[in-house]
This record gives structure tokens, C-alpha cells and sequence, in this order.
């Protein structure tokens, strides 16, 4: 597929990472050449030094051609008006980043008057997963399939969870839990587990299963599905405002900490739920004052990753509140796991996996029948969606008898709706849509799980 991304920012090096290796022909626009050649040093793409808002340059870099174009510079206006010219100079799908909070009640709108393939607000899908983890705090993560139907569920095995040293073949057996345990990471490991697997304190286990399944699971292991009745949050930006939006919506109590006092104002008008205070929020005599040690989530949103490191990791010390840490630019993600924070939320990440799994459901340029990719453990792991459209090897044998290639595991069926969480016994059907957990693999269609 021939792939043009405008912006050669953090999404954009991150698109270019991800995208390189899975054989797409990728061209990158940026106006500074500095942005460029360390990435077409570094990857198979192509670099052209230029505004993407104009005609020849887009020309020069084979939009007449190209399948899709993301937009992903600094500024909303020149992503859509880039992908403008795109869709009247080619035939390509177009994907715009849009951050400033103004449009988005208007982004339905701009994508249909606009003939936008996409239109992504990474504070707003940032915030989103924040406010999930706060409503459900013992995950680490949360992703969600088939429209919501079902999740996928990350939790850290603690001392005095049922699950530390027990076998994972007892889960169905013994607690009669409709779950499916479909990955372990265990230090730097990412594993598959089979029956005889036992967990250990300190692992990070994904669940597949429909949220009341979930709940029940968590309860019977001893941890608590609660959500949090208080929240801090350090930082005033834009996805500390979505944030609370969100939480006060629902009825949680919001604080939101910032030194701009303008900021402040700004954000005491836009959230009348919310408590607005206006201070240092790395001075800890203020987070004291503000109540963080009896506080149940902590957001540490602030522009600078060391900052909101520090703030989580005090947080931890002198509460026992959900801490949420965002990441924007440090990749040290061996020393980030060694400090135990409990949810690391990377912006940049959020964004390029929505666009990479669109790009990945293009199944005509593809040849593919995947539907949604979600790129688990920093790329380690893939749980991938797949539409069953015909008969095949696959449909119609039951999974016990199936010969399927080792670290794959098929960890949910939705047949029209029902969700199945699939035993040996279970068959695929044409119709289903199939979620598939792998590591170490790549696959483009659903009869790729099968050993040759």
C-alpha cells in the first residue's frame, strides 16, 4: 500500500516505525529537513522536504498513486486542508489529526462535508482511556473490541490475589469464571499460556471477556472493580480538560491542579463540576493541602515526563490512589516497568494504534481480512479482529482439533452480537468476527493460525 504521511513529529516517526516493517511503500512531508533524515536514515521511506498543503509537493510525492494520506502536522487547519487537496488531487483515503477542543463537536460534520476517511483528537482518545482505567482501577489497560461488546483487560498480580501461585487451568474448573486468559508479561516476557502455566506476583495478565464476566472474574479473585470516587489531576492542558469532563460527567469528584492562572480561569468556566486550583503542582505541601493522600485516582498530566513520573511515584508513597502517568517522550520503557508505576498513558501511541489499525483494515490494498489491529506491550504482542467471509480450513472444525501454530490463540467469537468466549469445543462460523492474541507472528488472514 502506498502511504503518504504529512508531519514528522512524534506521530509521525511513530507511524513510520510501525508502518515500515509490513511492507508499505511510505513517502514522509515535512518543511524541515532536520525531521526528515534521521527518519529515512533510519527506515524504508521517502523524504520530501515541503508543505503537504500544496499541490506539487504532493505531486512530487505520488498522491495521484497513493492509498492513504495521514496528516499529522502542528496545526488542525493544515491537516484538513491537506487532506482536502488530497481527495481532489487522488483517489486516497485521508486521515487528519485534529487536537483543538473548539471542533470537536464538529467533527462528524467536517468528516462527511470533507470526505475525511478519519479524524483523530488525541487528547480526547488519551482522556478516554484514562477515564476507563479510573472507572474500572484495578486495570492496568483497557482495550475494547466489537464496538465495545467486549475488553481486554490488563491487571497486575498482587500478594494477596487468589491468582498468585495459582494454575491457570483452575480459572474455568474451579472459580466457573466465563474468562480467557490470553497473555501474560512477566518482566521483559510476553507469553501465551498454556494450562499448567502458574501466575506469580508482580505479572501482568490481559483477560478477554464481556464487562459483566469481567466483574464477577475480579471479585472472585479479591480485587476490587470499584471506581474511583475522587480524583487529582496535575496539569491543565487539553486532555486534563476531556479528562474531567468525563469524570465529572459520571459523577466522580475532580480537582485539577495548574500554575497558569489564565489557564485556570480558563478551565473553571469550562468545568463548573470541577475544582480548579491554581498552584505549583510539584510543591508538596499544596498536593498535601489538596488532599492527595486521600485522594483515589492521581493523573499526572503536566508537559514534562520527568515531572509526571516524580508526581506518580509521590503519589504511590502517600496514597493509595490509581496513579495515571503520561509519557510523551521518554522510551526507556525497561526503567519505566522497573518503577511499578501503575498506568502509563503515551499519547502518541493512542494515535498512531487508531490510525494503524485503519490502515490495517483496508483489506482491499491488503489482501487481508483483518479488521482491527491493537498493538499490545509496546508492539510485543497483537491481538488482531478478523471477518469470516467464506468457508475455509478454519470454519466449521472444532478449535480442539485444529492444528494452530504456537503463541496464537483465538480468544473470542461474536456471532451476531453473542460473545463466546471459545473452549475445544467451540467451531467458527462464517459471519464471525475473531479475536486473535499472537506474538512473534504476522498474520493477514485468519487461516494463517494454522501450522503448515
Amino acid at each position: 500500500m502506498k502511504i503518504i504521511i504529512v508531519g514528522c513529529g512524534k506521530v509521525g516517526c511513530t507511524l513510520v516505525e510501525q508502518l515500515s516493517g509490513e511492507n508499505h511503500d511510505i513517502v514522509v512531508i515535512d518543511e524541515k529537513e532536520e525531521k526528515i533524515n534521521p527518519i529515512t536514515d533510519e527506515f524504508d521511506a521517502m523524504g520530501i522536504v515541503g508543505n503537504g498543503v500544496s499541490y506539487q509537493v504532493l505531486k512530487e510525492a505520488g498522491i495521484d498513486l497513493a492509498d492513504l494520506l495521514i496528516a499529522v502536522t502542528g496545526s488542525d487547519e493544515q491537516n484538513l486542508l491537506c487532506c482536502v487537496i488530497a481527495k481532489k488531487t487522488g483517489n486516497c483515503k485521508t486521515i487528519a489529526r485534529v487536537r483543538n477542543p473548539i471542533y470537536n463537536k464538529e467533527i462528524g460534520f467536517l468528516r462527511k462535508e470533507l470526505g475525511l476517511s478519519m479524524i483523530i483528537n488525541p487528547e480526547l482518545a488519551s482522556a478516554a482511556e484514562i477515564a476507563r482505567i479510573f472507572q474500572f482501577p484495578s486495570a492496568v489497560k483497557i482495550d475494547t473490541f466489537s464496538k465495545g461488546r467486549i475488553e481486554l483487560l490488563h491487571f497486575r498480580v498482587t500478594s494477596d490475589c487468589l491468582l498468585n501461585n495459582y494454575g491457570l487451568i483452575h480459572i474455568r474448573s474451579t472459580l466457573k469464571c466465563d474468562v480467557l486468559v490470553c497473555m501474560v508479561t512477566r518482566g521483559d516476557e510476553v507469553l501465551i499460556p498454556r494450562g499448567d502455566f502458574v501466575f506469580h506476583e508482580g505479572d501482568i495478565v490481559a483477560i478477554v471477556a464481556a464487562p459483566p464476566k469481567a466483574n464477577d472474574f475480579f471479585k472472585k479473585i479479591g480485587i476490587d472493580t470499584g471506581k474511583v470516587r475522587t480524583a487529582m489531576i496535575v496539569g491543565g492542558g487539553t486532555i486534563a480538560y476531556y479528562l474531567a469532563k468525563r469524570l465529572t460527567d459520571v459523577g466522580i469528584s475532580t480537582k485539577i491542579i495548574d500554575s497558569d492562572p489564565a489557564r485556570c480561569e480558563e478551565l473553571s468556566e469550562l468545568l463548573p463540576k470541577a475544582t480548579i486550583i491554581c498552584g505549583d503542582g510539584t510543591d508538596e505541601r499544596l498536593l498535601l493541602q489538596e488532599g492527595i493522600a486521600s485522594v483515589e485516582g492521581f493523573a499526572a498530566l503536566t508537559g514534562m515526563d520527568e515531572e509526571n513520573i516524580l508526581l506518580s511515584l509521590h503519589a504511590k508513597k502517600v496514597s493509595h490512589a490509581k496513579t495515571v502517568t503520561k509519557i510523551n517522550r521518554i522510551t526507556f520503557n525497561s526503567v519505566l516497568t522497573d518503577m511499578k508505576l501503575d498506568t502509563i498513558s503515551y499519547p502518541r501511541l493512542t494515535t498512531a494504534d487508531m490510525i494503524i489499525k485503519y490502515a490495517r483494515s483496508m483489506n482491499a490494498s491488503l489482501n487481508s481480512n483483518v479488521e482491527n489491529l491493537y498493538k499490545l506491550e509496546d508492539g510485543r504482542a497483537e491481538a488482531l479482529e478478523f471477518s469470516i467471509k467464506e468457508p475455509s480450513a478454519v470454519t466449521g472444525i472444532p478449535l480442539g482439533k485444529m492444528h494452530i501454530r504456537k503463541n496464537i490463540l483465538i480468544c473470542c467469537i461474536n456471532r451476531g452480537g453473542q460473545i463466546i468466549i471459545p473452549n475445544g469445543q467451540d467451531e467458527l462460523h462464517v459471519g464471525d468476527s475473531v479475536i486473535v492474541v499472537l506474538t512473534h507472528s504476522r498474520l493477514n488472514d485468519i487461516k494463517e493460525i494454522l501450522e503448515d
